[in-house]
């Protein structure tokens, strides 16, 4: 029987896990965990534990009596936040990783999703349709880990045949929940100054091109990557995916063919030395071809769908 618990599932993308999952699977096959003492509202519908992911004891413990047998592991600090708490941030992302593949190495997890991210890549990467093999110099703690983090996934699966599966996450787009501390927030909290105020202060420049994917993508993405066959997971550090790229002007001239009064300024701040160091565009044909990954968000609809259905009371 499939029992998934996934972990940091208060934050952007885990909520939004949970529930896919929960639709798929069934609400008893899902458990949703968070540091957070309360579950989170949208959450109620099925199980709920809190779990510090650096309470290593308590983390298995609660993993081998519920007989847990996949986990989605995304409790991190984020690119922006990071660099605020470059010490806690590298404990956090890292410790808590090296917890769950001890326990799949132990044979207590049949399957693990660790999400890597394109913060993966640094300033000497080749920044147009980045490659699925290249130069890989991260310049901020959070890509930092993640590269890290690559390695590890990629020797436990070599060394221990851990059956890890991951995915470089672009920027995710979504009107469930509010940004989380990365460098491409702007392409969220964009739509939310839209509606409110009728402008925004980007702290990006005008042209800063990032790849980005709207969030129903990026879940459906790792839960196909999950369900893929063993044989068909060729890539055990981390998925190159892809879904749209755009920069503030470009996202801001298709918001105003919607609200045409809205305006937009620039006032780049220290995430701007952050998003220069990262690709302008993804290739992910190894996603392609080997699980058949396809998206199904363009820009166009990614507008429609938020300006639709962001709350501007929320901020």
């Amino acid at each position: 029987m499939k029992k998934i618990l996934v972990i940091g599932a208060g934050g952007q993308i885990g909520s939004e896990l949970v529930l896919a999952l929960r639709h798929r699977f069934g609400a008893d096959a899902v458990i949703a965990s968070d540091v957070k003492e309360n579950c989170p509202d949208v959450l109620e519908g099925g199980a709920y534990a809190q779990l510090d992911i650096l309470d290593r004891e308590k983390v298995r413990k609660y993993i081998i009596e519920e007989s847990v047998n996949e986990v989605y592991l995304l409790a991190a600090l984020l690119s922006a936040t990071a660099e605020k708490n470059p010490d806690f941030a590298w404990k956090l992302n890292m410790e808590g990783l090296f917890t769950i593949l001890d326990l799949a190495k132990e044979g207590y997890l049949k399957k693990v999703f660790w999400p890597s991210s394109i913060a993966v890549f640094g300033p000497t990467t080749p920044r147009v349709n980045t490659p699925q093999y290249t130069v890989m110099e991260p310049s901020t703690v959070y890509g930092i880990s993640k590269q890290a983090g690559e390695r590890w996934c990629e020797y436990y699966f070599n060394k221990f045949n851990v059956d890890v599966r991951s995915i470089r996450y672009p920027g995710l787009i979504s009107y469930t929940s509010l940004p989380g501390g990365g460098t491409t927030d702007y392409a969220v909290d964009i739509f939310y100054k839209a509606k409110k105020d009728g402008r925004y202060d980007c702290f990006l420049s005008a042209d800063t091109q990032l790849p980005m994917m709207y969030m129903e993508d990026a879940i459906r993405a790792s839960i196909e990557l999950m369900e893929a066959p063993k044989e068909s997971v060729k890539i055990r550090s981390s998925y190159n995916l892809s879904g749209c790229s755009f920069t503030p002007k470009q996202i801001a001239e298709k918001i105003n063919k919607h609200l045409p009064d809205f305006k937009i300024s620039y006032s780049p701040d220290f995430r701007q030395a952050i998003a220069d160091s990262w690709p302008m565009s993804i290739d992910d044909s190894h996603a392609r071809e080997d699980w058949n990954w396809k998206e199904e968000f363009n820009e166009e609809k990614i507008v429609e769908i938020m300006l639709n259905n962001v709350n501007p009371e929320l901020v």
